[in-house]
């Protein structure tokens, strides 16, 4: 009999799971639960055993955790603590928190209209205990897809407040202008914001002065693109397969 830790916000839906997989004579519903931070406070309280037990999760939750983060939480405390995510959600910040988690083994992600019914889902909470892994074809295309455009996006580079010092610069505002605009008392914090930023997007690293760099800035900033210039000044960006390439 394996344990089940199950963690839905939908309390119809949960009470339909849990009956669903108590029906099959295999599975015992350890714990339930409608946010993330309640699975995290039970497997810290009661220590469930990693051979035994799964968690089975929506990626979506009530609380601030949403099911990747509560996982990757649980599993700092019971490392590879074997989990079974589904989701209707289809959004960008799930997939980058699943590829960020670095979650290899002991877990299958799933589409919920795909797998959402007791037979399906048994088989996956057991091949997650055996230390097996599953991820249904789409969202994984979807987390590739995320992959590459954070690889290409400039501002994933940047901290929030160089960000937003990176787009008035694209604007044209000088640094005494954007200080003014921010609070800032001394235009030299906007000169060390506008380094940090070169040295993120490998401006500083050719022969190029502060007003070419700058200007190379503005550029990447108005393209929404990551671009790398060469020693001979020639622009290039990444391709799909992660190789730099003349930009057109």
């Amino acid at each position: 009999m394996m344990n089940v830790i199950l963690v839905e916000d939908n309390p119809k839906l949960r009470e339909a799971l849990a009956s669903g997989l108590a029906a099959t004579g295999e599975m015992h519903i350890l714990f339930e639960c409608e946010s993330g931070e309640a699975a995290l406070e039970y497997c810290l309280e009661n220590s469930p055993d990693p051979a035994r037990s799964a968690l089975l999760m929506d990626v979506q939750l009530a609380g601030e955790l949403n099911g990747i983060q509560a996982a990757e939480a649980i599993r700092r405390e019971f490392p590879r603590f074997p989990v079974v995510f589904y989701s209707i959600q289809d959004d960008d910040d799930y997939f980058r928190n699943f590829r960020n988690a670095g979650i290899l083994s002991h877990y299958a992600y799933v589409r919920k209209s795909n797998y959402l019914l007791p037979q399906m889902i048994v088989p996956l909470l057991k091949e997650a205990v055996a230390g097996r892994s599953f991820i249904d074809p789409e969202i994984e295309s979807r987390v590739q897809e995320v992959r590459l455009k954070d690889i290409n996006d400039p501002m994933a580079l940047l901290e929030p407040n160089e960000q937003v010092v990176a787009r008035m610069l694209a604007q044209g505002l000088t640094n005494e202008q954007i200080a003014e605009r921010l609070g800032f008392r001394d235009k030299r914090t906007i000169s060390r914001t506008n380094g940090q930023i070169y040295a993120a997007w490998n401006l500083t690293q050719t022969t190029t002065d502060e007003k070419v760099a700058r200007t190379r800035a503005a550029i990447i900033v108005q393209s929404s693109q990551l671009i790398w210039w060469d020693e001979a000044g020639s622009p290039k960006v990444q391709n799909e397969r992660g190789e730099w390439v003349n930009w057109e």
